[in-house]
């Protein structure tokens, strides 16, 4: 069962991180709006709740990749930028992998979404694992076949980055979304960005507040059974 194989990936980070193995739960925000509001907000007073003016000035949109270390809960090597594209993702993990040299293997939780099982990541992963084999072709035949197939290649346990994928319709599964979560409500729903850069530079820079000051494992105490009889 995926739901139960996912927890597991949970529950074994701590001991995989203590032999060289490093887990993150991984995921996009897209549609990120810089807005900026027309007028400056009413601070509280006493009786009366915060004012926020209601008119803004669009400022356009970021897209931004997060991973998330899930023993340290540290937020590595984010991405923010204008798209978010197969070679987005796959250089995001890069990256990420590139933050470790010495890492004996990589545990990504990802969802389903096509550019996480992208012919691209299979060729990357086929190279970090150190395999001399024929994969096919994309559409045609091999590990490149289908989307399906390559999820399968990806997953694969022996391989030196692996990926786990939640169920469909179950994305609240990856711990990367309670952080999307504080991001979004910490920063994101109540600031106002007068431009691209300053929104790219505020969220990186809470990034960095955050794995200074905040970063923790979460608690995962889901053990992947049903939750109603």
């Amino acid at each position: 069962m995926k739901v139960t194989d996912i927890c597991e990936v949970y529950a074994q980070a701590l001991d995989r991180h203590e032999q060289g193995e490093r887990t993150v739960s991984t995921d996009e925000l897209t549609g990120v709006q810089a807005l900026e509001r027309k007028e400056p907000g009413l601070p509280m007073q006493p009786g009366k709740v915060e004012r926020r003016e209601f008119e803004y000035i669009r400022h356009g949109t970021l897209a931004f990749i997060v991973s998330r270390d899930v023993v340290t809960g540290k937020v590595v090597a984010p991405y923010a930028g204008s798209t978010r594209t197969e070679a987005d993702f796959l250089a995001h993990v890069q990256s990420v992998v590139a933050t470790d040299p010495t890492a004996t293997r990589w545990h990504l939780v990802v969802d389903n979404l096509n550019i996480h099982q992208s012919e691209s990541l299979v060729r990357w992963v086929a190279a970090e694992s150190d395999l001399d084999i024929e994969l096919g072709e994309k559409g045609e035949s091999g590990v490149l076949h289908t989307m399906l197939s390559r999820a399968l290649f990806l997953s694969d346990p022996d391989h030196r980055i692996v990926f786990h994928y939640t169920p469909k319709h179950c994305s609240w599964l990856n711990q990367i979304e309670i952080w999307l979560g504080i991001l979004t409500r910490k920063l994101l729903r109540r600031g106002s960005f007068a431009s691209l850069d300053e929104l790219r530079a505020k969220v990186l820079a809470f990034i960095d507040y955050y794995n200074a000051t905040m970063a923790k494992p979460f608690k995962w105490t889901y053990q992947g059974k049903p939750l109603v009889a």
